[in-house]
C-alpha cells in the first residue's frame, strides 16, 4: 500500500485538524466525510473539496469498501459505536480521546480491533509534541533516574467548551474526561506506562459554565434535547498511585476563580526534574551545583503541528506496520483510571484497581 483512503467522522474543530492533516500528508487521500448535521457536512465538504458526503456512518462504510482508515471525531458518547462499526467493517481507526465514556466500552472497542486484526489508535495528541519527544529520549538514556512523582495541571478560569461538553449524557464528564485525559496520559506515557493500582479523587460542581459573565467569553452547554444543561463537574483533583511506587497528582477545571489558565506537566526524578509550561526546562545538578537547562530551539509544539505528527504517524502505521505510539491498550487503562476517579469522588474513598 502506497497511499491510504481516509474518512473523517465528525466535522467539528478537532475533525478539521484531522481533515487538514490528511490533506497535507502525501501518503493519504481525504476520501469521505460523515456527519449527522447535513448543512455543516456540506459546508466542510465544499471547503475541502470532498464530494463523498454521508450523514450515516454505516452507509458510508457499506458503500465505500475501498476505505482504509477512519478518524472518529464525534462527541465522546458516540466514540465506541462509531469506532466499533468501522473496525467491524475492516477499517483501521484513529479515535479521538477520550477513547470512550467508560472502561467497559473502551475494552469492547479494543476487542473489536483484535477480532478485526486492524489498528485502533487513540488520539493522545500530546505524545507527539517536541517537548515530550525530548523527555522520552532523555528518560530512556537515564538522565532522570527514577521518576517517582509527577504533578500535572490543566486549569481554565472560564473554559467550558459549551455545547455537548456540559452534558454528562453526551460527554461522560467535565474537565476530568476532557482535559485531564491529556495530562494523565502524558505523565503516564513519560513514566513508562506503569500500571495504576489505586486512585483517590474529588470533583466539584460550584461555578458551572458561568453564562452570566459580561467581561469574558460566555459558554452555553446544551444537552441532547438542545436545551441548556451543565451537569458535569467544573473542577477535579486526583492522586494516582502506580505499581512501581510512583504517584501523580492532577488538577483540572473548566471554571475556577484563579488568576489565569494553567497547563503544565512537572516530573520529579532522583537525578533530574522537568517542567513543560509549555516550553521544556530541566532541573538537575552538576559538579555539586544545582543547574537549570533550557533549549536553544523551541520545545513547545503548536496545536496544528502536533495533530499533523499524529496523523502522519497513523498513516505510517497503516501503510508500513510501524508500531503504534498510542495503542488501544493505553486508552483502556486511561479509561479505567478515569472511571476510578469518578467513583472515588462519588464515594469519598480510595479506589483499588
Amino acid at each position: 500500500m502506497d497511499k491510504i483512503k481516509a474518512a473523517v467522522v465528525g466535522t467539528g474543530n478537532i475533525a478539521i485538524q484531522h481533515i487538514e492533516s490528511y490533506i497535507a500528508n502525501p501518503n493519504a487521500e481525504l476520501y469521505a466525510l460523515c456527519n449527522t448535521n447535513e448543512a455543516r457536512l456540506r459546508e466542510v465538504g465544499l471547503r475541502y473539496g470532498v464530494s463523498r458526503l454521508y450523514t450515516d456512518e454505516k452507509r458510508m462504510l457499506a458503500e465505500l469498501p475501498e476505505l482504509d482508515a477512519v478518524s472518529i471525531c464525534t462527541g465522546n458518547s458516540a466514540h465506541a459505536e462509531c469506532a466499533t462499526a468501522a473496525l467491524e467493517a475492516g477499517k483501521n481507526v484513529l479515535c479521538e480521546k477520550p477513547m470512550a465514556t467508560s472502561a467497559a466500552d473502551a475494552e469492547k472497542m479494543r476487542q473489536a480491533a483484535d477480532r478485526a486484526g486492524k489498528l485502533l489508535m487513540i488520539g493522545f495528541v500530546r505524545r507527539f509534541g517536541t517537548g515530550c519527544e525530548i523527555l522520552k529520549d532523555m528518560i530512556a538514556k537515564g538522565k532522570f533516574g527514577e521518576i517517582y512523582y509527577a504533578k500535572a495541571t490543566f486549569l481554565r478560569r472560564n473554559g467550558s467548551p459549551g455545547g455537548w461538553f456540559g452534558s454528562k449524557e453526551l460527554s461522560g464528564g467535565g474537565p476530568l474526561i476532557d482535559l485531564g485525559v491529556h495530562i494523565i496520559d502524558l505523565t503516564r506515557f513519560l513514566m513508562g506506562n506503569p500500571r495504576p493500582v489505586s486512585v483517590y479523587g474529588a470533583t466539584f460542581s460550584k461555578l458551572g459554565d458561568r453564562p452570566e459573565l459580561k467581561d469574558a467569553k460566555s459558554y452555553r452547554a446544551l444537552g441532547s434535547a438542545g436545551k441548556p444543561v451543565f451537569d458535569v463537574e467544573d473542577l477535579a483533583s486526583a492522586m494516582i498511585r502506580y505499581d512501581n511506587g510512583a504517584v501523580v497528582h492532577i488538577d483540572t477545571s473548566f471554571s475556577l476563580n484563579t488568576k489565569g489558565d494553567e497547563d503544565s506537566i512537572r516530573l520529579f526524578g532522583t537525578k533530574a526534574g522537568a517542567c513543560m509550561n509549555p516550553e521544556l526546562e530541566i532541573y538537575s545538578s552538576e559538579s555539586g551545583y544545582m543547574t537549570d537547562m533550557s533549549f536553544a530551539s523551541p520545545t513547545a509544539t503548536g496545536f496544528e503541528e502536533r495533530f499533523q505528527r499524529e496523523i502522519d504517524h497513523f498513516v505510517d502505521c497503516v501503510i508500513n506496520g510501524t508500531p503504534c505510539r498510542a495503542p488501544a491498550e493505553d486508552g483502556v487503562v486511561l479509561m479505567k483510571i478515569l472511571d476510578a476517579i469518578y467513583k472515588s469522588a462519588e464515594t469519598g474513598h480510595e479506589i483499588i484497581l
